[in-house]
């Protein structure tokens, strides 16, 4: 009662007082606001504190809006996917990750309780997603005769079934042209902040880059020279670009992924607005050229063989569908890699993976042999998430086929493979029909190479369905659900 009386009182002064009143009323508030602020200062330090602040205003607004909620999300995937929350240890920290997917699940059913949105969608790949999540809690459960789950496991077992119902948020709210535009672009310019930034930490030098680093570390991120990666982990090898993704064989998925996405943005005679005040000369936007360029550069200093060859093969196909002038744009790129001085030893390491020399390829070749015998002996189902039922097998292997085999099982892996397929060929049917539109067409091009890239990456990593990568799992099925979303467009009509 008290505080009521005293908000009415400020309230009242600051709107109809005289101007001492008026004065008085604001210098109280800026007191409060001090006083607040140095009480935060204090206790949490300026970090934190600007991060609670920043956090409670996105909160606000993502509450206001489901589209600014898919906006904070991509930024997450992109430039913050391993931060956790920085609360006190309770046997697990949640990430901000959870955070902004529970408030977009709630919201969205909100949205369904109070009647806003009365027709919810599923598409044809609906029901094979359902049937791969419980597939997934069926392996999970007869995974707990082999091995008992940890919290944190459990945990992340939830997570990737809320990455799943991504798929559904997506189509069920983006509904509008205009929104999927939004979407794209900040997805573009979110995998473009975080190229830049791990260019940039790549060149300054490294006592910086582990100072820079290392100020994540209130939200979980390794700190001092842990954040340096090197090839093989030896420092006498070139250092790998992580820019904030810590490993940098998934900031190089993640990149493949968003270059694969701004491609067809490159040659589209009708870019997405963002793009529109760049010259367009030669059939090229050049406004695009330097986004593309920096993700393609952060991607070669990552050392990601497997991601580099999944967008080669993602964008070799868009180019035998749309775009001829990208098998010019491959050669030219891949006789600057074959004659620059600075790129021989990135050549030579690429061509040492093709040969199975090198030693991290042989620790692939090891990890596929192990991995198939685990598959041999539980071939149906898999053995779940908590851990291998035998002492001579285990989970994991770099291959995200082999990977979900291991822990769904073959029957799992086959709806996995078909939902892809599903996807696919629903853009292409959806491609067909939008030669007259070259915005979308590009967009949903974009998408359908995006699709390709994370497929061919996932031949060479295992990311993609892996539950200790929610942020990437996220991405794929916030790619799937994007472009099933473009594909309907058309139906729905462009009401916002």
């Amino acid at each position: 009662m008290i505080y009521e009386g005293l908000v009415k009182r400020l309230q009242s002064w600051l709107v109809t007082g005289s101007q001492t009143r008026q004065l008085l009323a604001v210098l109280t508030l800026c007191l409060l606001v001090g006083v607040a602020s140095g009480a935060l200062l204090t206790f949490l330090g300026p970090l934190l504190t600007v991060a609670l602040i920043v956090g409670a205003a996105g909160g606000l607004l993502m509450l206001r809006s489901t589209q600014f909620t898919f906006f904070v999300l991509i930024a997450v995937i992109c430039l913050l996917p391993f931060a956790a929350l920085p609360i006190p240890n309770v046997g697990f920290r949640p990430t901000v990750l959870d955070l902004v997917l529970a408030v977009l699940l709630f919201s969205w059913l909100f949205q369904v309780a109070r009647h806003r949105q009365k027709d919810i969608l599923g598409s044809t790949l609906g029901l094979p997603i359902l049937i791969l999540m419980v597939l997934a809690c069926v392996s999970f459960v007869m995974g707990l005769s082999f091995a008992s789950p940890t919290t944190s496991v459990i945990r992340q077992f939830a997570e990737l079934l809320l990455n799943l119902l991504l798929f559904f948020l997506v189509i069920n709210n983006v509904r509008s042209e205009k929104h999927l535009e939004q979407i794209v672009t900040i997805l573009i310019l979110a995998g473009f902040a975080a190229a830049v930034i791990g260019v940039v930490l790549y060149f300054v030098p490294e006592n910086w880059t582990i100072r820079l680093l290392s100020v994540l570390r209130v939200f979980g991120y390794p700190s001092g020279s842990d954040v340096l990666v090197y090839v093989e982990s030896d420092p006498s090898l070139p250092l790998r670009a992580t820019s904030t993704s810590i490993n940098p064989n998934v900031l190089g998925g993640m990149l493949a992924i968003v270059a694969a996405l701004t491609v067809p943005q490159l040659l589209s005679r009708d870019p997405l607005p963002v793009f529109h005040l760049g010259p367009h000369t030669w059939g090229i936007n050049w406004l695009v050229a330097p986004v593309l360029a920096s993700q393609l550069l952060c991607l070669l200093l990552s050392y990601s063989r497997g991601a580099m060859a999944g967008l080669a093969g993602a964008v070799l196909i868009v180019a035998l569908l749309r775009y001829r002038k990208l098998v010019l744009f491959m050669v030219v790129v891949g006789l600057v890699l074959l004659l620059l001085p600075q790129t021989q030893w990135y050549v030579q390491h690429f061509l040492e993976g093709l040969r199975g020399e090198d030693l991290a390829t042989q620790m692939r070749f090891g990890e596929y042999k192990d991995a198939l015998i685990l598959i041999s002996r539980y071939p149906w189902f898999g053995v779940g998430f908590a851990g291998a039922p035998n002492i001579d097998v285990y989970i994991g292997v770099s291959m995200v086929y082999l990977l979900i085999a291991e822990e769904v099982g073959l029957v799992g892996l086959g709806f996995f493979l078909l939902i892809m397929a599903l996807a696919l060929r629903q853009m292409l049917r959806g491609l067909a029909h939008l030669a007259h539109s070259p915005r979308r067409d590009s967009i949903l091009l974009g998408l359908f190479a995006a699709i390709l890239a994370i497929l061919f990456t996932g031949i060479f990593d295992h990311y993609f369905f892996n539950i200790n990568f929610q942020h990437a799992v996220a991405l794929v099925w916030l790619c799937v659900g994007l472009g099933i979303s473009a594909t309907l467009l058309p139906v729905r009509g462009n009401a916002s």
